[in-house]
């Protein structure tokens, strides 16, 4: 996620350029269509529109080899993955952050921090070994492993007017993250649900935990060792084994990941 000082090619390109200079060249890139902001800020409909005509723009991704795909007008299900991910992004930033003034620097740290929190997310079992619950994450793509984050204090629980500004940036995130870990974990189960037709968990299953208080980018996975069907046949209980234990669990307090072989 890049914090663009404003509205312009220059600053755009500008953006691309750290991009670039970070994750290296990409030789397709994706957008939404302009016409997909009919109705929305005349200035944001006239940037998305100079993207697609800029004889600067289109020398820049010339240069660099770059393919430019818009997706079809008035089509953002076309853009689903990236749509998913700034929607996520929006909908918690605004409850967070609320009327807070940050500056850019401030404000940079936190996109950074959260994007690091939205790639922290778990897909898939990465292995198949019954002895490995670790989980393939956007972060294996982007460093070859999991993303993690520096030891912080909590702060999600002390007064805004007790922190310094950077303070209460980190609760900020933490907040974001709180928020956004439930919808994620809910997510999964309504996932599974609507493959499988049930929440059904069987053995070897590799299982998100719910967990209250987790600091950012702190997933507990397990991988469930036995069920415990009840006197009518339904499993409500399973025993999980995790890197600090084994647990009999509610399956209400687990989400399964979704094995790439049955999606």
């Amino acid at each position: 996620m890049e914090v663009a000082g404003d509205l312009t090619t220059e600053a755009f390109i500008a953006s691309l350029k750290r991009f670039i200079a970070r994750r290296g060249i990409c030789r397709n890139i994706y957008s939404d269509n302009a016409t997909n902001f009919v109705g929305a800020d005349n200035e944001l409909t006239a940037l998305y529109r100079s993207l697609s005509k800029d004889e600067k723009l289109r020398r820049f991704i010339t240069d660099k080899a770059i393919s430019w795909h818009f997706i079809p007008a008035l089509s953002p299900h076309f853009g689903g993955l990236w749509e998913a991910a700034v929607k996520s992004f929006k909908h918690h930033v605004k409850r967070v952050v609320g009327d807070e003034l940050f500056t850019l620097e401030q404000f940079t740290t936190f996109a950074i921090e959260v994007e690091a929190i939205l790639n922290s997310r778990p897909l898939t079992p990465l292995s198949a070994d019954p002895n490995d619950p670790s989980a393939l994450t956007p972060g294996h793509f982007l460093i070859g492993d999991s993303l993690t984050s520096v030891t912080e204090i909590d702060f999600s629980g002390t007064p805004t007017n007790r922190l310094s500004t950077w303070q209460h940036i980190q609760k900020v995130k933490q907040h974001f993250w709180a928020r956004w870990h439930k919808e994620y974990i809910n997510h999964l189960n309504e996932r599974r649900k609507w493959i499988t037709g049930s929440h059904h968990i069987r053995e070897g299953t590799i299982v998100v935990l719910k967990e209250d208080n987790l600091p950012p980018l702190t997933w507990h996975l397990g991988r469930v060792e036995a069920t415990h069907p009840g006197a009518d046949g339904v499993i409500r209980a399973v025993t999980v084994r995790t890197s600090h234990g084994t647990y009999r669990r509610n399956v209400r307090q687990l989400a399964p990941l979704p094995d790439p072989e049955s999606t």
